[in-house]
């Protein structure tokens, strides 16, 4: 006996997929902004390369799944390569200055140029040890993850949206902070493009004279675009303000940069190894006073919003699942500091602690809830049809 056709029975088969993405549902760029801070706040805990290539291969796992097509969605890989070389730098400084680090094993010798007296402590040149070259490298991995953390959000934000977020207390900085930001992946873009425009014409697109060449259409471009940008913003009226108080003026200056100075202070202490005892306490005390002083600031924009960003339930797992991976490796690092920060003299393998290592897989909620880009959505469309 065959079961009744109907929608019913396909329905109840059919996996649970996140929604495609369109203009109501798309989530607000602070919700990426905080799932990456998360990330980066994981990063600075911990030198141990095992979790911080796994924070790496999570944030890029979720930018391959739900990146757009935009321009400004293409500069992952330009943060990547900025980290390489940051790591490739941190060696060279290791081994041309040297390190504190001791170390047995001898690598090789370069020749050590004298110091005077008055230099004690600085070294050029001389022994370089695979326990200096090891530390560097933790040490410098550690800065690259931070950087392409960074370049998710880049990747995923639109700077657009998150400009329309912004309190109207800080929209005129948010104006040059947005725009400052969408510059470097725009430029990246048209970099790409004429790359490719003189490939296609046969002109060759390394070396110096490329490179010169390129250069001068990029930052004409960019001018360009920056120019138009802000004509447009001047013609519909940003930057207009209504009449305050002065005693309501001054009582917002104080408790807006008190509390953005009380935030920087205390993540500063989280980020530190020895800060989390005051840090917490000092950042929620400048998030309190932050958010007083930015509500009474926000009086003085007469700017609307057109279809501002909700934030619904997609958009607060994602944040909060950054701000889980963050909070399990600050308890990490309190429990158990020495699987965090491996340790190189004398020489070991780094060893993946798995409670650490589990959290930070909860990074890789935002690539099942978040809502799919349509370019990313059309296969998936295809395979359901």
């Amino acid at each position: 006996m065959t079961a009744p056709t109907g929608s019913a029975v396909p329905a109840r088969s059919r996996p649970l997929r996140a929604p495609e993405a369109n203009r109501s549902n798309a989530l607000p760029a602070g919700a990426w902004w905080l799932w990456a801070l998360g990330l980066a706040t994981a990063a600075s805990r911990t030198t141990n390369p095992l979790l911080l290539g796994l924070l790496v291969g999570v944030a890029g796992y979720v930018v391959a799944a739900r990146r757009t097509d935009a321009p400004w969605a293409r500069s992952y890989g330009t943060f990547i390569r900025i980290g390489l070389f940051v790591v490739g730098v941190r060696l060279a400084f290791s081994v041309f200055l040297g390190s504190p680090i001791p170390g047995t094993h001898t690598v090789f010798t370069l020749p050590e140029v004298p110091m005077p007296d008055w230099a004690k402590g600085v070294r050029i040149g001389g022994r370089v040890t695979a326990e200096q070259l090891l530390f560097a490298l933790y040490d410098g991995a550690k800065l690259a993850t931070l950087l392409i953390c960074v370049g998710a959000a880049n990747s995923l934000a639109d700077p657009a949206r998150l400009l329309k977020s912004l309190p109207g207390a800080l929209y005129e900085a948010g104006v040059a902070v947005v725009v400052a930001m969408t510059f470097a992946p725009n430029m990246v873009a048209d970099v790409m493009r004429l790359r490719t425009a003189r490939r296609l014409r046969g002109r060759p697109t390394g070396g110096v004279k490329a490179v010169l060449q390129i250069g001068l259409p990029v930052l004409e471009g960019a001018l360009e675009r920056s120019v138009a940008v802000a004509a447009s913003m001047d013609a519909r009226g940003y930057g207009r303000t209504a009449q305050v108080p002065p005693a309501v003026r001054h009582t917002t200056n104080v408790l807006t940069l008190g509390g953005l100075l009380g935030v920087c202070a205390g993540t500063y202490g989280l980020l530190a190894a020895q800060g989390a005892v005051y840090g917490l306490p000092l950042l929620l005390a400048g998030l309190v006073a932050a958010t007083v002083g930015l509500r009474l600031g926000g009086a003085r924009s007469v700017r609307t919003r057109y279809r501002p960003d909700r934030w619904g339930a997609r958009a607060w797992l994602v944040a909060g699942s950054g701000a889980a991976v963050a909070v399990a490796m600050i308890w990490a690092g309190g429990v158990d500091e020495a699987a965090l920060h491996p340790g190189v003299v004398p020489l070991a393998a780094p060893v993946l602690p798995l409670w650490p290592a589990a959290a930070v897989l909860i990074g890789l909620l935002p690539a099942v809830v978040a809502p799919v880009p349509p370019s990313a959505g059309a296969p998936r469309s295809k395979e359901i049809q």
